[in-house]
């Protein structure tokens, strides 16, 4: 819902625009882009009021949405995804030169050096979003809507994006950026509109943007800190990794230990072997050699069954692909790790328990639910993350690995995601996290570990952990204040 929200953008300007998941953003942006009309108000293009109803109304006024999840087809090469339902033709047939053609230009324009003949399919997630935005500019667009563009890209993919955005300004494209990622809304935006329940409540130019002032007007609270971290008494040790080799980096033995209670940080560039290496312990991912043990006793994990057996859990990166049946309702999503490890009676699920679970998850999460049969596809990101972490928790598990666990998710979702974080060490449950956000890792961590192309090149300590001691080992230049591990 929207009520009464109005703003301005100029030729080569980018406008962020934040909230809280549920603000009004994808709303406001479905109008724009034709998907949803709107009730009242009035849209103007170069001074002139205009209405659509429909997208492809909406881009021949010059206005293109980029979906988060995007919308090309991986069989058609780039030249075909670029002019599809547009296709050019001469004497009654498609004019493949033609399309081969405008599209080398429109690649060239975007910075993306491919043949307009390769497949999309083949394509790295960063390159293909960027035919994407290729595919906007052939239809003339005048303002670029990029919804939440370096979700799913790595960091030197999310570089040659902002490159591009820089030149796209200089082209005079006019572009609305929506992001959680508040670090690259200050990088990237000239201003930012603040929406919060369905309002505009505030706008800030370059000069007045700071993170704690977007947090404050996205959650209409003043947040000391993000991070409110109680240091517990560390009991005894959770989990050892000894001398453990992944098959990504064969060449580097990892090694490290968690207690009960304690939230290790893993840090790294994309690529570094932070994901491989939880899947590994996890039973993903076969070990090549090495050891685990739990609570002192070693175990054997070939499968994420044994995993989960001997008290491992693990929140995947993408919790849509792999940490939930996103078709499936609450209730079946919170259950099913009980069902995983055979917590049924005959072979059929137990439903009296597993309602009585899902409303105990429901409640001590704070999962925001209209019921537990509710289908998960339509929570917000930070509540099916809650769900995901939630499964785990009902089977108790004693040492929890977190991979990116806020990505995706509002600042509000992200501190209570924290708060849960910190319920859970108060209750002796060893973390592991990964996360690419240097600011989660520093504020929730007690200890560091950094990963460099699969080796494990330091720790940081408590008054060690800072933005640049991370990055430093991080990018494998010499830092005395680590001690290596």
């Amino acid at each position: 819902m929207l009520s009464e929200v109005s703003l301005e953008l100029h030729p080569g300007e980018v406008l962020g625009v934040v909230g809280e998941n549920g603000a009004g953003k994808s709303t406001l942006m479905k109008i724009l882009a034709g998907v949803q009309p709107p009730d009242s108000g009035e849209i103007q293009i170069d001074g002139k009021a205009i209405s659509f109803s429909t997208p492809r109304e909406s881009q021949q006024a010059g206005i293109c949405l980029i979906h988060q999840e995007l919308n090309l087809c991986d069989n058609l090469n780039v030249g075909q995804n670029i002019f599809l339902g547009r296709e050019p033709t001469r004497f009654g047939l498609i004019d493949s030169a033609r399309i081969n053609r405008e599209s080398h230009n429109l690649l060239e324009r975007v910075g993306l050096r491919i043949s307009p003949r390769t497949i999309v399919g083949t394509l790295s997630t960063g390159k293909q979003q960027m035919v994407e935005i290729a595919k906007a500019l052939s239809t003339n667009a005048k303002v670029l809507i990029l919804d939440e563009p370096t979700s799913s890209l790595s960091a030197a993919e999310s570089a040659s994006l902002f490159l591009l955005i820089e030149e796209l300004k200089r082209q005079n494209v006019a572009m609305i950026y929506i992001s959680h990622r508040l670090a690259e809304v200050r990088q990237l935006c000239d201003r930012v509109l603040v929406l919060r329940d369905g309002k505009r409540v505030g706008e800030l130019t370059k000069e007045q943007m700071s993170h704690e002032k977007m947090v404050s007007l996205m959650v209409g609270r003043d947040i000391a800190s993000m991070y409110s971290r109680t240091r517990h008494k560390l009991g005894s040790t959770a989990l050892k990794v000894n001398q453990l080799v992944t098959n990504t980096w064969p060449a580097h033995p990892v090694s490290f230990e968690v207690a009960a209670g304690e939230i290790v940080g893993i840090a790294g560039l994309v690529g570094s072997g932070r994901t491989e290496l939880l899947e590994t312990i996890f039973g993903i991912r076969p070990a090549m050699s090495g050891k685990i043990e739990i609570n002192g006793k070693p175990i054997r994990i070939q499968s994420p069954r044994d995993a989960i057996e001997n008290g491992l859990a693990l929140v995947p990166e993408d919790r849509k692909q792999h940490g939930l049946i996103v078709e499936m309702d609450v209730r079946s999503n919170l259950g099913m790790a009980k069902l995983k490890l055979g917590q049924h009676r005959f072979g059929f699920a137990n439903l009296r328990q597993m309602k009585q679970d899902a409303a105990d998850n429901i409640q001590q999460l704070g999962i925001k639910t209209t019921n537990d049969r509710k289908i998960a596809r339509y929570l917000s990101g930070g509540n099916q993350q809650k769900i995901v972490i939630g499964k785990w928790l009902a089977i108790k598990p004693g040492v929890l690995l977190l991979d990116e666990p806020t990505r995706g998710i509002d600042v509000g979702a992200k501190q209570e995601i924290y708060r849960l974080i910190e319920e859970l060490t108060a209750q002796n449950l060893a973390i592991v996290c990964v996360s690419s956000e240097l600011e989660e890792i520093m504020g929730l961590s007690d200890r560091v570990l950094v990963m460099h192309e699969g080796k494990l090149v330091g720790e940081l300590r408590q008054g060690q952990i800072t933005e640049e001691s991370i990055m430093r080992l991080a990018t494998n230049q010499t830092n005395t204040e680590a001690n290596h591990g």
